[in-house]
């Protein structure tokens, strides 16, 4: 089971410190803002529809250093 909460910063040292004493759970950081996943969800969905808009990564790679003389 996941579960997120949403601690105020002046209660956040006290509470992972009583948290990380617990055998039975496990903390993950998450440092990725909503808007990014949003963003990557979006654009996942979009290829989804469109696959004919997906580039190759090595024709990408060779167009940038085509175009910056790398």
């Amino acid at each position: 089971m996941k579960i997120t909460l949403d601690i105020k910063e002046s209660r956040l040292n006290t509470f992972l410190a009583f948290i990380k004493t617990l055998d039975y759970v496990s903390i993950t950081e998450n440092n990725i803002h909503q808007w990014q996943i949003d963003e990557v969800e979006s654009r996942l969905a979009d290829l989804e529809k469109h696959p004919e808009k997906a580039i190759d990564f090595d024709q990408t790679i060779a167009r940038i250093e085509e175009k910056y003389g790398l």
